[in-house]
């Protein structure tokens, strides 16, 4: 009886080397799926903060617009204004902005918001821009508007390319 010797050093090499080709495949679709999950967040983030700081800006515009009498009919200048802040998509845009962005930035807009809105308040009770109170509420929603813009160009700049 003959005893056929065999080398395993071949086949056992070969299969390291194919388990090791396996893993590295593996590590690099997992990391190029992070870096693609990564970057659609940014994108939905950039997306959102576009959004709210659009509409935010038109909502001021509009309620200033409302406040210099730029309106017609019969309603009051609270009804009015009110409706003009409304119709600008502000709390849509803000809720978009809560479920993406970090706590911070959503700390921030939201005070942001409330700047609008009490800015808002100032031209529903019949203030003009020129009055010393809603100049004070401007600059309060300016400081807020200049945080939260350093805040959203931190976070996207702080994104993985």
């Amino acid at each position: 009886m003959t005893l056929i010797r065999m080398d395993w050093s071949s086949a056992l090499s070969t299969s390291i080397g194919a388990a090791i080709g396996i893993a590295a495949t593996l590590i690099a679709d997992r990391n190029r799926w992070r870096r693609d999950l990564s970057s659609r967040a940014l994108e939905v983030r950039r997306e959102a903060y576009t959004e709210f700081m659009t509409a935010m800006n038109e909502a001021g515009e509009a309620i200033r617009a409302v406040s210099l009498g730029d309106h017609s009919g019969d309603a009051s200048m609270d009804s009015v204004v009110r409706e003009a802040f409304r119709s600008s998509g502000v709390h849509t845009a803000l809720e978009r902005l809560r479920l993406v962005a970090p706590p911070a930035v959503e700390a921030a807009a939201y005070a942001a918001f409330r700047s609008m809105r009490h800015l808002r308040d100032h031209y529903a009770a019949g203030r003009v821009p020129t009055e010393a109170t809603a100049h004070s509420a401007r600059m309060e929603l300016e400081r807020n508007f200049q945080t939260v813009r350093d805040l959203m160009r931190k976070d996207l700049d702080a994104a993985p390319d």
